[in-house]
């Protein structure tokens, strides 16, 4: 494998492992954002 074969490689892997890692990411905020829903505060409380 040349230098330039090789590189090629690794931009692909790390940037698809990046990508992944990003979406698998916004699937765990999407179910915790489901097991805990925001709750407004109530304005008034001091």
């Amino acid at each position: 494998m040349d230098k330039w074969t090789f590189g090629v490689t690794m931009l692909v892997v790390g940037m698809g492992g990046t990508l992944l890692i990003l979406g698998i990411m916004s699937v765990i905020i999407a179910l915790l954002k489901k097991i805990f829903p925001y709750k407004k505060e109530a304005e008034g409380k001091a």
